[in-house]
């Protein structure tokens, strides 16, 4: 057993990526804008989705921040840190652009803006022209702006490893695990949160890269606190500590979202500027979670299993495909005129059975490894 590896962290993100899938699963049947819509949006599954909303995106950036840690632990040195996140994931990235994702836009061209060109017209004379069509930014990296925000956050990391001297970096860990210790995990994060909120209240999320400072601050904080975890690991103590409080605050600030919505569905956002009493119990709501969920983990699931080290690799590959697959059956079932509880259940079969041929194939193939982010086979095949 690896003394060094945190195992519950591991199910986390494994667990954090499932839930993604599932929550994208969910888009087809809500009433929030997204690339292929049921004909009849259901109000009531905004209530299931809200229970994620506010920290699925956050998880995701803390167990990456961890997983880049313990990455560079690994390896030794800054170069060879970046040499590796970049092939991990800048390959993944720009093949996905070119194949996986073209047939999205396509979809939602088609299905609400009446575009009448076929995929091929599309792909070949409308996908790579650099501006938009109705709106629609192309060439786009879709779902995967979570890898170009994620590069770009280790970009971030590689600069300050080399502006900082190792015993500076020391003292800063030490420094930031006095003011995270105890209660500290709980209150310092989601007072940053709340001054970003006050600080650029109503800021919309773009996904655009050099449009989103304020939400690069609110990832960035999960991520170098994932970071932290790792390099200070006396932190799961503090974690240990007010986890149990965490929870019941996440709860309590979930059920103030869900009456919400209850009490005004399809109430749109307040005008930009504005904070209101749900975007700050959203954010209660978030971090509480992520507090709990890594007590959590870090209590129960910190074990390994022989599916583990398999789950991991595949969470990646999973991730690059699973939205197409979902809006490519999203628009069979559109066509098809399939109910939503049939939809919903063929949808997650689909989705699942999809996500898996793509890692099984991609993963047995030694040249298609390194395009879906897996890394290349080592010894004798």
């Amino acid at each position: 057993m690896d003394k060094t590896r945190h195992y519950g962290m591991d199910w986390l993100r494994i667990g954090a990526f499932a839930l993604l899938i599932l929550y994208h699963i969910g888009m087809f049947f809500v009433p929030w804008g997204w690339h292929v819509k049921t004909p009849q949006p259901m109000d009531w599954v905004q209530i299931p989705m809200m229970a994620t909303n506010s920290w699925r995106l956050p998880l995701l950036f803390l167990v990456s921040g961890y997983a880049s840690a313990a990455l560079f632990a690994k390896l030794g040195t800054p170069g060879a840190f970046l040499r590796s996140r970049a092939a991990r994931l800048l390959i993944p990235l720009v093949v996905g652009m070119i194949v996986v994702i073209p047939v999205q836009p396509w979809i939602e061209l088609v299905t609400q803006h009446g575009y009448a060109g076929s995929f091929f017209h599309f792909w070949t004379r409308d996908y790579f022209r650099f501006g938009t069509v109705d709106g629609i930014v192309l060439p786009t990296w879709q779902h995967l702006w979570f890898v170009v925000y994620l590069f770009v956050y280790t970009l971030l990391a590689v600069l300050l490893l080399l502006l900082i001297p190792d015993a500076a970096r020391a003292r800063i860990a030490d420094a930031a695990a006095r003011l995270l210790g105890g209660w500290g995990m709980l209150v310092m994060p989601l007072a940053a949160w709340m001054a970003i909120l006050f600080a650029f209240p109503g800021s919309p999320e773009t996904h655009a890269l050099f449009d989103d400072g304020p939400n690069h601050l609110h990832y960035l904080v999960p991520f170098f606190i994932g970071w932290l975890l790792r390099v200070r690991p006396v932190l799961f103590m503090a974690v240990a500590r007010c986890w149990p409080v965490a929870a019941v605050l996440a709860v309590a600030a979930y059920g103030y979202v869900a009456w919400a919505i209850w009490a005004a569905p399809g109430e749109g956002p307040p005008p930009v500027g504005v904070v209101t009493w749900f975007m700050a119990v959203r954010l209660v709501q978030g971090w509480a979670a992520i507090v709990a969920l890594v007590g959590i983990a870090d209590r129960w699931w910190n074990r390994d299993h022989p599916k583990r080290a398999m789950l991991a690799e595949a969470v990646f590959p999973f991730y690059i495909i699973h939205q197409t697959v979902i809006v490519l059956v999203g628009y069979g079932l559109l066509v098809a005129g399939v109910g939503p509880l049939a939809s919903f259940h063929i949808l997650l079969i689909t989705t699942a059975l999809g996500c898996w041929l793509f890692y099984a194939i991609g993963r047995s193939i030694g040249w298609l490894r390194p395009l879906i982010g897996l890394q290349p086979k080592t010894g004798r095949v």
